[in-house]
C-alpha cells in the first residue's frame, strides 16, 4: 500500500475518527503517564500516543505487517490558564472533519457557537508540517504544530 493512496489516507481518516477523535476507548499505556488509542483493520496498525493534557506532545503512527511506514509527531499546548467549558468537545469535532486529501488534522476552518478552529499545512502525506489554532470568541485559546511523513 502507497502513503500516497486512496486507501491509506481512507484508513488514516478512519482510524483518527475511532480513536481520539471519536471518544474511542484508551488501550494499555505503552510508555509512564501515556494515553494511547489503537485501530486496526486488516494489515495496518494506528496508534496514536500522548504525554500531558493541559499542554501535551505526541506521535500517531501506522504499521503495515509490524513495519513502520508513516508518522506524524504534534505538540499542542493552552494559550489560556484553564481549559474552557465545551473546548475539548469542539476539538474532537473539528478532528472529526479531518480532509481526506490532507488527513493530518482538522480542516482549513470549522466553526460553532463561540469557537473556530483553524488549520494550515504545507506539503503532502508523505512529507508535511502544519498548524492548528483554535480560537474563542475570536481570541487564540489554543495552538498546535504538527509535522511528518512516510517512514521508510
Amino acid at each position: 500500500m502507497y502513503i500516497n493512496s486512496d486507501d491509506f489516507k481512507s484508513f488514516i481518516v478512519k482510524a483518527k475518527i475511532e480513536t481520539y477523535a471519536g471518544y474511542g476507548e484508551f488501550s494499555e499505556a505503552s510508555r509512564p503517564a501515556s494515553h494511547d488509542l489503537h485501530y486496526k483493520s486488516g494489515d495496518l496498525l494506528y496508534i496514536d500516543t500522548y504525554l500531558g493534557g493541559f499542554n501535551f506532545a505526541g506521535e500517531e503512527a501506522v504499521w503495515i505487517n509490524s513495519s513502520p511506514i508513516w508518522a506524524m509527531n504534534y505538540y499542542g499546548r493552552m494559550l489560556i490558564s484553564e481549559i474552557p467549558e465545551g473546548f475539548s468537545d469542539f476539538l474532537k469535532e473539528s478532528l472529526r472533519n479531518v480532509p481526506f486529501d490532507h488527513p493530518y488534522r482538522g480542516p482549513e476552518v470549522y466553526s460553532k457557537g463561540d469557537y473556530k478552529y483553524l488549520c494550515s499545512w504545507k506539503g503532502e502525506i508523505s512529507f508535511f508540517s502544519g498548524q492548528e489554532t483554535i480560537l474563542l470568541k475570536g481570541v487564540p485559546v489554543y495552538e498546535l504544530l504538527f509535522h511528518g511523513g512516510s517512514i521508510k
